[in-house]
C-alpha cells in the first residue's frame, strides 16, 4: 500500500498490547480506526484515547472465536467509515502445558481465538477487500511459536503454525486473484504485553472447572510472565515495523532478528531427517 490518510484500519485485540501500538501507529498516517476487543472496559479507554489525541476511531466488542461478532464488526466498520483497507487479524490467546494434559477446553480457547479468529476475519473482510477493487493488506499475528517447536508450548505452537501457514495460502490465493491486496504474517518473540495474563478473558463455559494448575504449570506460567515482561523490543517497536511491511509489501515481519538461527536449526532438523533439536537449551558450540 502507497496511501494511508483517510484509510480504514481494522485491529483485533486492538485495546492493549500489538493490537493497540499497529492501530497507533495507523491513526500516526492519518489512517481511521477500528478497535476491535474482548474486553470492554479495555476497548472504552483505549477508544477514549484515540479520539482524545485527535483520531477518529470506533470501538466495538468483539469474540474473535464466532464468525458473527466478526461479521458484526465489518458491518459495524462499514456503517461508520464505508471501507475497510486494512485488517489485522491480531487477537490472540497463550495458554501453556504439556501436550497431552491440555484439556479440551483449553484447546477450544486457544484454537477458536488463535487459529478460528483468524479464519473468521479473513472470511469476512477478504471478499469486501477484493470487491472494492482497491489497495488492502491482511496482516494475520502469528509467533516465532509458528516457526519453531519448543516443549511445554504444544497447544500455542500448534495455533500459530496454522496462522503461519494459512497465511502463506492466503498470499498465494490472493496473487491469483489480484494484484491490490496483499498479506503479511508477523512472528514476534517476546514483546511486554499483557499476553501472559490472557486467562483473564477465557470464556466462563472453556474455564478448567476440572483440573488445577500442578506446581510445574505454576512455574510455567511464571516463566512465560517473566519472559514476556523482560522482552525488550516493545510493542511500538512492533507496530512501526508492521506499518513499513504493509508499506514495503513484505510478507514475513520478524521483530526478533536474533530468533532466525534457532529458525535454521529447525529447517535443518527437518531436512536432515533428525529428531527435534530442544532449541530451550544450551546448544553445544562447533
Amino acid at each position: 500500500m502507497k496511501r494511508f490518510e483517510g484509510r480504514v484500519a481494522v485491529v483485533t485485540g486492538g485495546a492493549s498490547g500489538l493490537g493497540r501500538a499497529m492501530a497507533q501507529r495507523f491513526a500516526r498516517e492519518g489512517m481511521r480506526i477500528v478497535l476491535a476487543d474482548v474486553q470492554q472496559d479495555a476497548l472504552d479507554a483505549t477508544t477514549a484515547a484515540f479520539a482524545a489525541n485527535g483520531h477518529e476511531a470506533i470501538g466495538v466488542r468483539c469474540d474473535v472465536a464466532r464468525q458473527s461478532d466478526v461479521d458484526a464488526l465489518r458491518d459495524a466498520a462499514l456503517e461508520r467509515f464505508g471501507a475497510v483497507h486494512v485488517v489485522c487479524n491480531n487477537a490472540g490467546v497463550a495458554p501453556g502445558g504439556l501436550a497431552w494434559e491440555n484439556t479440551l477446553e483449553d484447546w477450544q480457547w486457544c484454537m477458536g481465538v488463535n487459529v478460528y479468529g483468524v479464519i473468521h476475519g479473513l472470511r469476512s473482510f477478504v471478499p469486501l477487500m477484493l470487491s472494492q477493487k482497491d489497495e488492502g493488506h491482511i496482516v494475520n499475528t502469528a509467533s516465532v511459536a509458528g516457526l519453531l517447536s519448543p516443549p511445554g508450548m504444544a497447544i500455542y505452537c500448534v495455533s500459530k503454525h496454522a496462522v503461519v501457514t494459512l497465511t502463506e495460502c492466503l498470499h498465494h490465493d490472493l496473487a491469483g486473484k489480484t494484484d491490490l491486496v496483499k498479506a503479511s504474517v508477523l512472528c514476534p518473540a517476546y514483546v511486554p504485553t499483557g499476553i501472559a495474563d490472557s486467562e483473564r478473558n477465557r470464556p466462563q463455559e472453556l474455564r478448567n472447572a476440572d483440573r488445577e494448575k500442578t506446581p510445574e504449570d505454576l512455574a510455567r506460567d511464571e516463566q512465560l510472565r517473566k519472559a514476556v515482561t523482560s522482552g525488550r523490543i516493545t510493542a511500538e517497536t512492533v507496530g512501526d515495523l508492521v506499518f513499513d511491511a504493509i508499506r514495503d509489501e513484505r510478507f514475513y515481519v520478524l521483530p526478533h532478528q536474533r530468533i532466525k538461527p534457532a529458525i535454521e536449526a529447525r529447517m535443518q532438523d527437518i531436512l536432515l531427517e533428525r529428531s527435534p533439536t530442544d532449541l530451550s537449551k544450551p546448544q553445544p558450540r562447533n
